[in-house]
């Protein structure tokens, strides 16, 4: 896995970013881990910095000067891993709702099973989701219902946010045309992957709300995703 490499965006991640910075490295020698932090006043990047001298050649940091959102912070970091020359690169949060021990799962999919995307899925197989108020998983759960009707795409999990890529994959697609910059950008990377016809597998696993800190989801980031999907369909349809 000296080709692999996981993104992970962070902002006021303090209470977590050791954490979950060991739990990766616990899972393999070979992967490499790449912090793409919005200058969190929590200091969340001075911790990294700290954690990088332990692991000098596997642990990177990228600082933005201001909080950017979510789908910015992964596009840097979908740059820097393709300039990098890295082969399967990652999403993943800082906050442990997406297990570390499940990578090896996607990372599987990708180099033993011939996928292009590997999705971390929580619906493929039922609802797979702990610690959430009922209210957030029907919210969830339809939202993707929502965008494969809309899109036409057989994802389940739309929205997920633990998914491995094929550098192809992110070489295939204009990164800077990329538009949504909430949850919704999720979305739109799935259907731009499906367009150009890319292999994309559900890997069903268990998602796990945060314990500490503190979520980054609004009423704007959910307005995006539900009137973005009608935008983003009909602009494909007219390119055709």
């Amino acid at each position: 896995m000296t080709d692999t490499i996981v993104i992970i965006p962070t902002y006021n991640e303090i209470e977590n970013i050791e954490a979950i910075i060991r739990a990766i490295f616990a899972q393999s020698d070979a992967i490499h881990i790449l912090i793409v932090d919005d200058n969190s006043p929590d200091l969340t990047a001075l911790k990294v910095k700290e954690l990088q001298e332990e692991f000098p050649k596997k642990l990177f940091l990228e600082v933005r000067k201001v909080k950017s959102g979510l789908g910015t912070a992964y596009i840097h970091g979908f740059k820097w891993c393709l300039e990098k020359h890295y082969k399967y690169i990652f999403e993943m949060d800082a906050d442990f709702s997406h297990n570390p021990k499940d990578i090896q799962k996607l990372y599987n999919a990708c180099h033993s099973d011939d996928a292009d995307v590997a999705i971390g899925s929580r619906y493929v197989k039922g609802v797979n989701v702990v610690n959430w108020p009922m209210s957030r998983v029907l919210m969830s759960y339809l939202a993707s219902k929502y965008v494969r009707l809309i899109t036409g795409m057989k994802i389940h999990d739309t929205t997920a946010g633990f998914v491995c890529y094929k550098r192809e994959v992110l070489e295939s697609i204009n990164l800077d045309t990329i538009r949504f910059i909430g949850y919704a950008f999720q979305i739109e990377m799935k259907f731009k992957a499906n367009l150009k016809k890319f292999k994309i597998v559900e890997v069903p696993v268990i998602f796990t709300d945060r314990m500490r800190g503190e979520s980054k989801l609004s009423s704007r980031i959910i307005s995006e995703a539900v009137f973005g999907v009608i935008s983003m369909k009909l602009k494909s349809l007219f390119k055709k």
